[in-house]
């Protein structure tokens, strides 16, 4: 029995660092075809945001796009986030502030918070790693 439109996911698509929303064109376009609602959010700095990089100081201003997104959705609408690189971090974040909008988070080679550290500790390693290239 085929699925209806209704009951397919609304999955919202996160971008990793130096791309913006534009990144997931061709899997939004094949989603699409296959029925299911599919954003895409710019973070701070990034794609078609107002804001310039140098006016993003925090990784909360960074993120804060994909917060307000989340924020405008009703109250009984439920998303599935997915996160590539970057996008990890923000979606591990949007799914402890948004537990109840948030059904599930799909990781795509994205960082991944563990246990035992913090984020931040993640995120020195990944400046760490890029001040060498």
């Amino acid at each position: 029995m085929p699925t209806t439109n209704s009951s397919r996911n609304h999955l919202v698509l996160v971008h990793g660092l130096c791309h913006g929303a534009w990144c997931w064109y061709k899997v939004m376009t094949d989603l699409r075809s296959a029925g299911h609602r599919v954003s895409a959010v710019d973070l701070g700095g990034s794609g078609v945001r107002p804001s310039r990089p140098d006016e993003i100081t925090t990784f909360s201003d960074y993120i804060n796009p994909l917060f307000q997104f989340l924020e405008s959705l009703s109250a009984d609408e439920r998303v599935v986030l997915v996160g590539h690189i970057y996008g990890g971090l923000a979606i591990s974040l949007a799914m402890e502030r948004f537990p109840q909008i948030v059904s599930v988070a799909v990781f795509i080679t994205a960082y991944m918070p563990n246990c035992r550290d913090p984020p931040a500790l993640q995120m020195t390693k990944v400046h760490i790693l890029y001040t060498f290239f």
